[in-house]
Protein backbone atom coordinates (compact mmCIF):
# COMPACT_ATOMS: atom_id res chain seq x y z
CA UNK A 1 0.00 0.00 0.00
CA UNK A 2 1.57 3.52 -1.04
CA UNK A 3 0.46 6.60 0.90
CA UNK A 4 1.34 10.03 0.50
CA UNK A 5 1.54 12.57 3.16
CA UNK A 6 2.01 16.14 3.38
CA UNK A 7 2.77 18.57 6.16
CA UNK A 8 3.16 22.22 5.86
CA UNK A 9 5.72 23.67 8.58
CA UNK A 10 3.90 25.83 11.24
CA UNK A 11 6.37 28.39 13.43
CA UNK A 12 5.55 26.44 15.95
CA UNK A 13 7.53 23.55 14.84
CA UNK A 14 10.11 25.48 13.31
CA UNK A 15 13.73 24.18 14.57
CA UNK A 16 12.76 20.65 14.73
CA UNK A 17 14.30 18.07 13.41
CA UNK A 18 12.36 16.26 10.55
CA UNK A 19 12.27 12.84 13.03
CA UNK A 20 11.43 14.87 15.96
CA UNK A 21 8.63 16.57 14.01
CA UNK A 22 7.00 12.95 12.61
CA UNK A 23 8.06 11.89 16.48
CA UNK A 24 4.94 14.93 17.75
CA UNK A 25 2.42 13.30 15.00
CA UNK A 26 2.30 9.75 16.15
CA UNK A 27 4.97 8.04 14.04
CA UNK A 28 6.82 4.78 15.84
CA UNK A 29 10.54 4.51 15.80
CA UNK A 30 9.53 1.52 13.58
CA UNK A 31 7.90 3.67 11.26
CA UNK A 32 10.81 6.08 11.14
CA UNK A 33 13.44 3.13 10.83
CA UNK A 34 11.32 1.89 8.10
CA UNK A 35 11.18 5.33 6.48
CA UNK A 36 14.85 5.50 6.05
CA UNK A 37 14.88 2.03 4.27
CA UNK A 38 12.32 3.41 1.27
CA UNK A 39 13.44 5.13 -1.61
CA UNK A 40 12.72 8.95 -1.34
CA UNK A 41 10.50 8.60 1.01
CA UNK A 42 11.06 12.04 3.05
CA UNK A 43 11.10 15.55 0.42
CA UNK A 44 11.23 19.08 1.78
CA UNK A 45 10.37 21.23 -0.69
CA UNK A 46 10.65 18.61 -3.54
CA UNK A 47 13.93 17.84 -2.19
CA UNK A 48 15.15 14.26 -0.49
CA UNK A 49 16.20 14.66 2.91
CA UNK A 50 17.42 12.55 6.50
CA UNK A 51 15.45 12.80 9.35
CA UNK A 52 18.12 13.99 10.82
CA UNK A 53 17.45 17.50 8.86
CA UNK A 54 16.37 21.29 10.70
CA UNK A 55 12.52 21.98 9.18
CA UNK A 56 11.59 25.93 8.79
CA UNK A 57 8.45 27.39 8.96
CA UNK A 58 6.63 27.39 5.27
CA UNK A 59 8.66 24.35 4.57
CA UNK A 60 6.23 21.54 2.67
CA UNK A 61 7.31 17.90 4.33
CA UNK A 62 6.23 14.97 2.02
CA UNK A 63 6.25 11.50 3.36
CA UNK A 64 6.01 8.58 0.79
CA UNK A 65 4.67 5.35 2.24
CA UNK A 66 5.78 2.39 0.44
CA UNK A 67 4.89 -0.81 1.24
CA UNK A 68 5.19 -3.25 -1.46
CA UNK A 69 4.50 -6.60 0.09
CA UNK A 70 1.65 -8.35 1.07
CA UNK A 71 0.68 -10.52 4.27
CA UNK A 72 2.80 -13.31 3.16
CA UNK A 73 0.66 -15.84 5.34
CA UNK A 74 -3.05 -14.97 4.42
CA UNK A 75 -4.29 -16.35 1.63
CA UNK A 76 -6.83 -14.51 -0.84
CA UNK A 77 -9.87 -15.46 -0.66
CA UNK A 78 -13.32 -13.62 -1.87
CA UNK A 79 -15.16 -13.58 0.72
CA UNK A 80 -18.16 -10.95 0.70
CA UNK A 81 -16.91 -8.40 3.68
CA UNK A 82 -19.75 -5.70 4.24
CA UNK A 83 -17.37 -2.00 4.17
CA UNK A 84 -18.85 0.62 6.14
CA UNK A 85 -15.92 3.04 5.20
CA UNK A 86 -12.79 3.64 3.40
CA UNK A 87 -10.00 5.88 2.51
CA UNK A 88 -6.26 5.94 1.77
CA UNK A 89 -5.56 5.12 6.06
CA UNK A 90 -8.47 2.80 7.29
CA UNK A 91 -11.01 0.42 6.56
CA UNK A 92 -14.03 -0.38 8.55
CA UNK A 93 -15.93 -3.71 8.57
CA UNK A 94 -19.05 -4.74 9.40
CA UNK A 95 -18.07 -8.60 10.45
CA UNK A 96 -20.72 -11.16 10.34
CA UNK A 97 -21.18 -13.83 13.31
CA UNK A 98 -19.33 -16.42 12.56
CA UNK A 99 -16.09 -15.18 10.49
CA UNK A 100 -12.69 -14.63 12.30
CA UNK A 101 -10.63 -11.64 12.04
CA UNK A 102 -7.48 -13.94 11.68
CA UNK A 103 -6.42 -17.24 9.55
CA UNK A 104 -6.72 -19.91 12.03
CA UNK A 105 -5.55 -24.15 12.13
CA UNK A 106 -9.48 -24.22 11.62
CA UNK A 107 -10.22 -21.28 9.66
CA UNK A 108 -7.14 -20.56 7.48
CA UNK A 109 -9.36 -19.83 4.37
CA UNK A 110 -12.26 -18.08 6.46
CA UNK A 111 -11.53 -14.55 7.84
CA UNK A 112 -11.68 -10.84 7.41
CA UNK A 113 -7.97 -11.32 6.50
CA UNK A 114 -8.60 -13.61 3.96
CA UNK A 115 -11.47 -11.30 2.21
CA UNK A 116 -9.42 -8.31 2.78
CA UNK A 117 -6.25 -9.70 0.52
CA UNK A 118 -8.50 -10.85 -2.17
CA UNK A 119 -9.83 -7.67 -1.52
CA UNK A 120 -6.85 -5.50 -2.48
CA UNK A 121 -5.43 -7.92 -4.59
CA UNK A 122 -8.24 -7.85 -7.07
CA UNK A 123 -7.10 -3.91 -6.83
CA UNK A 124 -3.77 -4.97 -7.75
CA UNK A 125 -2.93 -3.05 -4.49
CA UNK A 126 -0.16 -4.91 -1.73
CA UNK A 127 -1.92 -4.93 1.64
CA UNK A 128 -0.70 -5.86 4.95
CA UNK A 129 -2.97 -6.66 7.38
CA UNK A 130 -3.13 -4.92 10.61
CA UNK A 131 -6.74 -5.01 12.96
CA UNK A 132 -6.80 -2.90 15.61
CA UNK A 133 -10.18 -3.87 17.38
CA UNK A 134 -10.33 -7.87 17.65
CA UNK A 135 -13.63 -9.27 17.84
CA UNK A 136 -14.02 -12.88 18.74
CA UNK A 137 -15.22 -15.36 15.26
CA UNK A 138 -19.32 -15.19 16.56
CA UNK A 139 -19.34 -11.41 18.03
CA UNK A 140 -20.52 -9.62 14.76
CA UNK A 141 -20.16 -5.51 13.89
CA UNK A 142 -17.87 -3.36 13.56
CA UNK A 143 -14.02 -3.35 13.74
CA UNK A 144 -11.04 -1.30 12.07
CA UNK A 145 -8.46 -2.01 9.80
CA UNK A 146 -5.13 0.21 9.18
CA UNK A 147 -4.06 0.47 5.93
CA UNK A 148 -0.54 1.31 6.43
CA UNK A 149 2.28 1.20 9.00
CA UNK A 150 1.39 5.28 10.19
CA UNK A 151 -1.88 5.03 10.44
CA UNK A 152 -1.52 1.33 12.85
CA UNK A 153 0.74 2.76 14.30
CA UNK A 154 -1.64 5.73 15.82
CA UNK A 155 -4.63 3.78 16.21
CA UNK A 156 -2.49 1.38 18.28
CA UNK A 157 -1.55 4.18 20.31
CA UNK A 158 -5.49 5.41 20.30
CA UNK A 159 -6.50 1.96 21.83
CA UNK A 160 -3.98 2.41 24.62
CA UNK A 161 -5.20 5.61 25.44
CA UNK A 162 -8.52 5.28 25.54
CA UNK A 163 -9.73 7.42 22.39
CA UNK A 164 -11.25 4.74 20.47
CA UNK A 165 -14.57 4.65 22.16
CA UNK A 166 -16.37 1.11 21.77
CA UNK A 167 -20.03 0.13 22.29
CA UNK A 168 -21.09 -3.01 22.12
CA UNK A 169 -25.63 -4.25 22.07
CA UNK A 170 -26.22 -7.83 24.02
CA UNK A 171 -29.09 -9.95 24.59
CA UNK A 172 -29.88 -11.96 28.22
CA UNK A 173 -32.62 -13.43 29.15
CA UNK A 174 -34.79 -11.81 31.84
CA UNK A 175 -34.29 -8.76 33.67
CA UNK A 176 -30.87 -6.91 34.68
CA UNK A 177 -30.74 -6.10 37.71
CA UNK A 178 -29.75 -3.32 38.83
CA UNK A 179 -30.79 -1.96 35.06
CA UNK A 180 -27.40 0.22 34.80
CA UNK A 181 -24.45 0.42 36.49
CA UNK A 182 -20.39 -0.53 35.90
CA UNK A 183 -18.54 -3.82 36.22
CA UNK A 184 -14.98 -3.30 38.08
CA UNK A 185 -14.02 -7.26 38.37
CA UNK A 186 -10.68 -8.31 37.10
CA UNK A 187 -9.86 -10.93 34.27
CA UNK A 188 -7.52 -13.82 34.15
CA UNK A 189 -7.20 -17.45 32.04
CA UNK A 190 -9.16 -19.98 34.40
CA UNK A 191 -7.03 -22.67 35.40
CA UNK A 192 -6.65 -25.78 33.45
CA UNK A 193 -8.08 -23.97 30.39
CA UNK A 194 -6.26 -22.13 27.22
CA UNK A 195 -9.49 -20.58 26.31
CA UNK A 196 -12.06 -19.45 29.04
CA UNK A 197 -11.53 -16.80 31.36
CA UNK A 198 -12.97 -15.81 34.87
CA UNK A 199 -12.73 -12.92 37.24
CA UNK A 200 -10.40 -13.39 39.70
CA UNK A 201 -9.70 -10.20 41.97
CA UNK A 202 -5.91 -12.12 43.43
CA UNK A 203 -4.45 -12.30 39.79
CA UNK A 204 -5.93 -10.83 37.73
CA UNK A 205 -5.62 -7.98 34.83
CA UNK A 206 -7.67 -5.01 35.53
CA UNK A 207 -10.95 -5.06 33.86
CA UNK A 208 -14.33 -2.39 34.03
CA UNK A 209 -17.37 -2.23 31.51
CA UNK A 210 -20.09 -0.14 31.74
CA UNK A 211 -24.19 -1.28 31.01
CA UNK A 212 -27.64 -0.22 30.65
CA UNK A 213 -30.67 -1.71 29.67
CA UNK A 214 -32.27 0.22 26.97
CA UNK A 215 -35.21 -2.49 25.80
CA UNK A 216 -36.89 -5.66 26.96
CA UNK A 217 -38.93 -7.55 25.43
CA UNK A 218 -40.27 -11.22 24.86
CA UNK A 219 -38.79 -12.39 28.33
CA UNK A 220 -35.24 -10.98 26.97
CA UNK A 221 -33.11 -7.17 27.74
CA UNK A 222 -30.97 -5.46 25.10
CA UNK A 223 -27.54 -4.22 27.33
CA UNK A 224 -25.56 -1.52 25.73
CA UNK A 225 -22.26 -1.54 27.00
CA UNK A 226 -19.15 0.63 26.87
CA UNK A 227 -15.75 -0.38 27.36
CA UNK A 228 -13.07 0.81 29.18
CA UNK A 229 -10.78 -2.07 28.63
CA UNK A 230 -10.75 -4.49 26.35
CA UNK A 231 -9.78 -8.22 27.91
CA UNK A 232 -10.51 -11.47 26.26
CA UNK A 233 -14.14 -11.97 26.14
CA UNK A 234 -14.70 -9.69 29.00
CA UNK A 235 -18.12 -8.76 28.28
CA UNK A 236 -19.09 -12.04 28.43
CA UNK A 237 -17.49 -12.75 32.08
CA UNK A 238 -18.60 -9.84 33.02
CA UNK A 239 -22.02 -10.36 32.23
CA UNK A 240 -21.92 -13.42 33.59
CA UNK A 241 -20.69 -12.48 36.84
CA UNK A 242 -23.36 -10.02 37.14
CA UNK A 243 -25.55 -13.17 36.85
CA UNK A 244 -26.75 -12.36 33.74
CA UNK A 245 -24.65 -14.42 31.12
CA UNK A 246 -25.37 -13.25 27.21
CA UNK A 247 -27.11 -16.25 25.62
CA UNK A 248 -25.70 -18.56 22.92
CA UNK A 249 -22.23 -18.24 24.51
CA UNK A 250 -21.11 -21.98 24.38
CA UNK A 251 -18.51 -21.29 26.90
CA UNK A 252 -20.26 -19.29 29.69
CA UNK A 253 -24.00 -20.06 28.71
CA UNK A 254 -24.77 -22.59 26.21
CA UNK A 255 -28.66 -21.41 26.04
CA UNK A 256 -29.13 -21.77 21.94
CA UNK A 257 -32.75 -22.28 22.21
CA UNK A 258 -32.96 -18.37 20.68
CA UNK A 259 -29.51 -18.11 18.72
CA UNK A 260 -26.83 -20.16 17.88
CA UNK A 261 -24.05 -17.99 19.21
CA UNK A 262 -23.39 -15.69 21.66
CA UNK A 263 -25.64 -12.56 21.23
CA UNK A 264 -23.22 -9.95 21.18
CA UNK A 265 -22.85 -7.06 18.22
CA UNK A 266 -19.95 -4.35 18.25
CA UNK A 267 -22.48 -1.53 17.63
CA UNK A 268 -20.82 1.81 17.26
CA UNK A 269 -17.17 2.92 16.95
CA UNK A 270 -15.96 6.44 17.19
CA UNK A 271 -12.35 7.60 17.22
CA UNK A 272 -10.58 10.78 15.65
CA UNK A 273 -8.96 10.12 11.73
CA UNK A 274 -5.61 9.29 13.03
CA UNK A 275 -3.93 10.99 9.75
CA UNK A 276 -6.90 14.12 9.88
CA UNK A 277 -7.89 13.90 13.56
CA UNK A 278 -11.49 14.38 12.46
CA UNK A 279 -14.11 13.27 14.37
CA UNK A 280 -15.42 9.28 12.81
CA UNK A 281 -18.48 7.87 14.42
CA UNK A 282 -19.28 4.58 12.89
CA UNK A 283 -22.51 2.37 13.70
CA UNK A 284 -23.88 -1.15 12.27
CA UNK A 285 -27.84 -2.20 13.00
CA UNK A 286 -28.34 -5.52 15.19
CA UNK A 287 -28.03 -8.20 13.04
CA UNK A 288 -31.31 -10.26 11.71
CA UNK A 289 -30.53 -12.97 14.77
CA UNK A 290 -30.10 -10.74 17.42
CA UNK A 291 -33.04 -8.46 16.27
CA UNK A 292 -35.64 -11.23 15.78
CA UNK A 293 -35.39 -11.94 19.36
CA UNK A 294 -36.33 -8.12 20.54
CA UNK A 295 -38.84 -8.20 17.90
CA UNK A 296 -40.35 -5.23 17.37
CA UNK A 297 -37.90 -3.77 15.70
CA UNK A 298 -35.44 -1.99 17.16
CA UNK A 299 -34.53 2.07 16.47
CA UNK A 300 -31.70 2.95 18.48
Amino acid sequence: MERTLSYTIQKSDEGLRIEQFLRRRGYSLQNLSSLKKMNRSVLVNGIFCYMRDILTEGDVLVIHIQELESSKKIPPIEIPLQIVYEDEDLIVINKAAGMPIHPSLNHYTYSVANGLAYYYQSRKQPFIFRCANRLDRDTSGLTVIAKHMVSANIISQMVKTKEIRREYLAIVKGSVLPSSGTIDAPLARKPGSIIERTVDFENGEHAVTHYRTIKEENGYSLVLLNLETGRTHQIRIHMKHLGFPLIGDYLYNPDMSRISRQALHSWRLSFPHPITGESMVFTAPLPEDMESIMLPPLHL
